[in-house]
């Protein structure tokens, strides 16, 4: 069953959405988290999706945030010298290519150089506008990160179609107004607007006033 929508930009996440990083986070956090007692499920619930401060307040809620966003950094350094596995999400090239003329951007907890590391190590050619860890004051699940990515290009909340696969970006989307694609099996949990397997799924037409998007 086939459904298609009318929206005027789209907003994508990069981890989880666009590129395949699991396993490189997966296997950095931890080996973080492991000589600080903490166990592989409690990282795997927490570090997807948000700014690595957020997620280390999250794990050790009584450490001065100060240590964090230092540790922060020093992730965020490893994390953009490692992408060893980092793949394209199937189907992300040709979306990408899609809406090259159309209002777009990305929306990632990522900093600039992460980004860049990840895009490029998929493949995938980084848009224009891009709303990263630099540009915000809070992390997903916050929507400030999509309000301003529809701020930037000028569209109603309400006509933005956000893609995202982990809770915490999910949330910032429905937060913001926003109907919310949800890519891969995890998102189905976290109850986005729509659902697809991967992006293959989804085919974007311009109309006159924006696109006509297909799921299915």
């Amino acid at each position: 069953m086939t459904e298609t929508i009318h929206a005027r930009a789209v907003l994508l996440d990069m981890d989880g959405t666009l590129v395949d990083s699991t396993a490189v986070v997966e296997r950095l956090w931890v080996a973080w988290a492991e000589p600080r007692g903490i166990d592989r499920e409690t990282v795997l619930s927490v570090v997807h999706g948000r700014q690595g401060h957020q997620s280390m307040a999250i794990m050790l809620p009584e450490r001065d945030h100060e240590i964090n966003l230092r540790e922060n950094q020093e992730m965020l350094a490893t994390e953009t010298s490692d992408v060893d596995g980092v793949v394209a999400i199937a189907g992300a090239a040709a979306l990408l290519k899609s809406v090259e003329a159309l209002p777009h951007s990305i929306v990632t907890s990522a900093d600039v150089a992460l980004m860049n590391a990840r895009m490029a190590a998929a493949g995938l050619t980084v848009p224009q506008l891009a709303v990263t860890a630099e540009s915000v004051s809070a992390s997903k699940p916050d929507p400030e990160g999509f309000l301003r990515g529809a701020e930037l290009l000028g569209v109603d909340p309400a006509d933005c179609v956000v893609f995202e696969d982990s809770g915490a970006g999910i949330q910032a989307g429905l937060a913001a107004g926003m109907r919310v694609i949800g890519v891969g099996k995890h998102a189905a949990a976290h109850h986005p607007t729509y659902l697809v397997d991967d992006l293959t799924q989804v085919a974007i037409v311009p109309t006159g006033d924006g696109f006509e998007l297909t799921i299915g």
